[in-house]
């Protein structure tokens, strides 16, 4: 009797461990969730995938067809939008927005890290105060502080460089990449600062053996939303730059729009098509770098 019980509960136990087979109303709740994503992605994508389809069409012929992929195949869109200025290459666009993003990406990560680092393990006096009215500087709309900085940097005689499109980001103006800093290294165990200490190491010791390699997540996210707002941004190069050398890709894109509305739409669409390969390339390398930053948070 013992053994049969035994054998039965043993049988019963094996079987659990393979999984039991979907049901029909399972498998149509999946198809119907794969079908409804797939719909998001193709209204989402769309807008994306015309207007790079539309940079190969003639001007004629754009507008004409909402169906992608049909008509004249021709690159004489990208060839005058390169050449649109008989001065200017749009080169000079392209390279003058990588300067700055990447500049503005390094100063994020410099001002973030060793701020973030001092709010989250160091002891000094109003500490709790400057991180609250930094938290508080999140509130205020960009437009707010726009005036008194071009003020500033009109006395400092910045307009029309670069400067004040960078230096800001070297002094910790970003206060949510600070925020995320400070929480993600709170979340990191106490422990191996108090080993460090052991070992004879100081504040800067610790942030830079034990802290910073750590922050592998919090880099890269910083990193990936710097370089895209930098990228992206036309406001900011607008009021501070006048000399069309160090205009911006964004501000380069406008200059196919004449003072009547007329536009030249094939070669706005291949420039505006060459302009986010930079940004799919970059926030692809931050994902890479994201992922073995979490895999390997705490295992060093």
């Amino acid at each position: 009797m013992t053994d049969t019980y035994t054998i039965t509960t043993a049988n019963r136990r094996r079987v659990r461990l393979f999984p039991t087979r979907p049901t029909k109303n399972r498998l149509l709740a999946g198809w119907a969730r794969h079908a409804v994503t797939i719909a998001v992605l193709v209204v989402m994508l769309y807008p994306v995938v015309w207007m790079v389809d539309a940079s190969f069409h003639p001007n004629a012929e754009i507008g004409n067809d909402l169906v992608p992929f049909n008509g004249t195949f021709t690159l004489e869109n990208y060839i005058a939008g390169f050449t649109a200025s008989s001065t200017l290459n749009f080169g000079v666009f392209f390279m003058n927005s990588f300067i700055i993003a990447v500049l503005a990406v390094l100063g994020n990560l410099f001002a973030a890290t060793l701020t973030g680092y001092a709010f989250a393990r160091l002891d000094f006096p109003f500490k709790r105060t400057m991180f609250a009215l930094l938290m508080v500087t999140l509130l205020l709309p960009y437009q707010v502080t726009i005036v008194p900085q071009y003020i500033l940097f009109n006395e400092l005689g910045w307009l029309n460089t670069y400067l004040p499109l960078i230096v800001p980001k070297f002094l910790a103006t970003d206060a949510f990449f600070i925020f995320l800093t400070v929480q993600f290294i709170r979340g990191l165990p106490r422990d191996l600062d108090e080993a460090a200490r052991l070992d004879g190491c100081g504040n800067f010791g610790i942030f830079r053996r034990i802290i910073l390699p750590l922050l592998g997540p919090a880099i890269a996210t910083t990193a990936m939303f710097t370089f895209i707002a930098t990228w992206n941004d036309f406001l900011g190069p607008r009021l501070y730059l006048s000399d069309t050398s160090r205009y911006t890709v964004p501000q380069g894109l406008v200059q196919f729009v004449d003072s009547t509305g007329e536009s030249s739409l094939g070669a706005l669409f291949a420039m505006a098509t060459l302009s986010i390969v930079p940004l799919i390339a970059f926030f692809l390398a931050s994902q890479r770098l994201l992922t073995q930053g979490i895999a390997t948070t705490g295992m060093k």
